[in-house]
């Protein structure tokens, strides 16, 4: 039976602090760095003496490398989720819808329309007075292009 404060807990102790430690920061890495420490102190344990710290300090540096490279991006989107927009395209998705005009677009000042439940800024290239149906034609980032029904 082991100690407490032998070699094999206080790698398993480091595993545990750096994978908290991740929970304060944004990479995503401390995570494998505490797998890896979790790892060394496992197979410590397994192993016992012959198991020199030499050996442990290579086999943690190996490990780390292999836990990032490996299992990272299979990690990272289990626990971030993905960060993708999923197949859709921002820049078209408000193409081809309908909407009203709130504030008049007079070119080449822009004006506001409402699509759906939310205002847009929109423009157009002639003037289309408040009130008036449109179509979105082109979406230029948070700008939409319309042309009247």
């Amino acid at each position: 039976m082991t100690s407490w404060t032998s070699c094999e807990w206080l790698w398993v102790y480091a595993g545990a602090a750096l994978m908290l430690l991740e929970l304060a920061t944004t990479g995503f890495v401390a995570f494998f760095f505490g797998l890896s420490a979790a790892t060394v102190g496992l197979l410590r344990t397994l192993i016992g003496e012959p198991f020199g710290v030499a050996w442990q300090l290579a086999s943690f540096s190996v490990l780390s490398i292999v836990y990032i490279v490996l299992l990272r991006k299979y990690f990272k989107m289990l626990f971030v989720g993905r960060t993708d927009r999923a197949g859709t395209d921002f820049d078209r998705e408000c193409v081809g819808r309908a909407g009203k005009v709130t504030v008049a677009i007079d070119p080449p000042r822009t004006g506001r329309v409402v699509l759906g439940d939310a205002e847009w800024t929109a423009s157009a290239d002639v003037a289309i007075p408040a009130g008036a149906d449109v179509k979105v034609i082109s979406q230029d980032n948070l700008t939409m292009k319309v042309e009247v029904l």
